[in-house]
């Protein structure tokens, strides 16, 4: 249930950190194929917003997750098609968060949901250029829960 935990509908706030950007969007998971994957959906900025749909600080992506019980971790992989881009990740929880690394193409990536709560999170984009041995904040959103009137 690492993931399962955060099906439902959240709005979120975007940090561009080397950009000095800001946005508003939203987030939507799901069980899929079964119930054994979940599929979450990314739109930063939000339909009516500033910059919508516009690359390269805009996405709308999706990622498929599922638990692989022989890797003993969550396989992820991400897919945006506005800024064309594919990346893989292996997912495991290390202590109260959730931590993704890729590492199939440069620079390395290492997605964080933190701050994990029943209604809101926190979620890290961090880069590494040196084969993991440092890590380099790129993004920030925190996700707050939509109620179910929303």
């Amino acid at each position: 249930m690492a993931f399962g935990r955060f099906v439902g509908s959240w709005d979120l706030k975007w940090h561009g950190i080397e950009q000095g950007l800001e946005a508003s969007g939203e987030l939507h998971f799901g069980w899929v194929l079964g119930g054994r994957a979940i599929q979450d959906v990314w739109i930063v900025p939000g339909p009516g917003q500033p910059g919508f749909g516009v690359p390269p600080h805009a996405f709308h992506g999706s990622t498929i997750r599922f638990y692989d019980r022989d890797l003993a971790a969550w396989r992820s992989t991400w897919i945006e098609p506005i800024n064309g881009r594919v990346r893989k990740f292996i997912g495991r929880e290390q202590d109260a968060d959730i931590v993704l690394i890729s590492m199939d193409d440069e620079p390395l990536l290492r997605w964080r949901f933190t701050n994990i709560g029943p209604d809101a999170f926190t979620w890290l984009g961090e880069r590494s250029s040196d084969e993991a041995r440092t890590w380099q904040l790129e993004e920030r959103m925190y996700a707050t829960r939509r109620s179910a009137s929303s």
